[in-house]
């Protein structure tokens, strides 16, 4: 009873709700645009749309999660803390570059689809788990690594039983970071052939169909929102416990 009166529970069954019955209000919504405009999205269904904008979402942060993670465990231990600077810059790099001028480049060698959409993603989301991972394991106090020491943890144990507990909290916001920037950015995806909740709205901006629009942008609106309240939600929980 208590998650009933969270917004994430709300704002989740509203977001579920639209999903599966978008199509059946879309024709009444006709009094909201101009005459003649088709309202109802026929290209595919939007549980379609949002079960292939959530592969292609999950797959590439779970790429981003393990690439950045492993860069900020890699940055904070001895041999890595030369490199450390040079890892920030190349990430912050990648992430200079448009999510259209990647996708652009990658069409050619990947093709058009989901390929490089995904790569597109995972350049965005790597930079804030790397940055939560290097200030989540940073803030762990030296005492506590020398009392780990002390007792006698390996480096790898120490690493796993000590650091990423104690460290946990700052390295899921850089996740809940990464992983809702690559919600909106999927979006772009559906101008190189991506199935994705942009669909509607690159098919309504291009055919000047406000209808399609609206649609798709208060899905992904819906779906970023709903995914960062979940991870408020761990964040709480795992900080004050169950």
């Amino acid at each position: 009873m208590r998650l009933m009166r969270r917004p994430v529970f709300w704002v989740g069954a509203l977001f579920l709700v639209l999903t599966f019955t978008m199509s059946a209000i879309a024709p009444h919504l006709g009094f909201l645009f101009p005459e003649g405009t088709r309202l109802v999205y026929t290209r595919a269904s939007y549980p379609e749309l949002v079960a292939s904008h959530a592969l292609l979402t999950g797959l590439a942060s779970l790429v981003a999660i393990v690439i950045g993670l492993a860069a900020g465990i890699f940055a904070t231990r001895p041999m890595g803390r030369d490199y450390a600077a040079t890892l920030e810059m190349v990430t912050a790099v990648a992430q200079t570059f448009p999510p259209v001028a990647v996708l652009a480049l990658a069409v050619p060698a990947m093709g058009y689809g989901a390929g490089p959409t995904v790569l597109a993603l995972v350049l965005y989301g790597v930079l804030p788990v790397m940055g939560g991972a290097v200030a989540g394991l940073g803030s762990v106090p030296p005492a506590v690594m020398n009392a780990a020491d002390g007792i006698g943890f390996s480096p790898a144990g120490r690493l796993w039983r000590v650091e990423l507990p104690l460290a946990a909290p700052i390295i899921l916001a850089g996740v809940r970071t990464s992983v809702t920037i690559g919600i909106g950015t999927a979006t772009i995806g559906s101008t190189v052939g991506a199935l994705t909740l942009g669909s509607p709205i690159i098919d309504g901006l291009s055919g000047n169909n406000p209808a399609y629009v609206l649609q798709g942008t208060v899905l992904v609106a819906l779906f970023a929102v709903s995914v960062d309240l979940a991870f408020g939600e761990l964040q709480g929980w795992y900080t004050r416990g169950p």
